[in-house]
C-alpha cells in the first residue's frame, strides 16, 4: 500500500504532462471561422425550435379536434 502512494504522485505528474502536451496539439479556429460556425449553430437552433413549435401546434390542434 505504501508503494501505491509513491507512484500516485508520479502518475499525476505524468498525467498532467500528457495533458499539457495534448493541449499544445489543439488547433484553435480563427475569428472568421468561429463567427461563421457560431452563426450557423444559432440559425439551425432557431429553425429547429420553430419546426418543433409548429409541429406542437399541429398535434395540439389535432388532439383538441379529436377530444373536443
Amino acid at each position: 500500500m505504501g508503494e501505491t502512494a509513491k507512484t500516485d504522485g508520479v502518475r499525476k505528474k505524468s498525467w498532467f504532462a500528457g495533458l499539457k502536451t495534448e493541449f499544445k496539439k489543439i488547433v484553435w479556429p480563427d475569428q472568421k471561422t468561429l463567427v461563421s460556425q457560431t452563426t450557423a449553430v444559432v440559425l439551425v437552433s432557431i429553425a429547429v425550435g420553430i419546426m418543433i413549435a409548429v409541429l406542437d401546434m399541429i398535434i395540439q390542434y389535432g388532439l383538441n379536434f379529436l377530444v373536443g
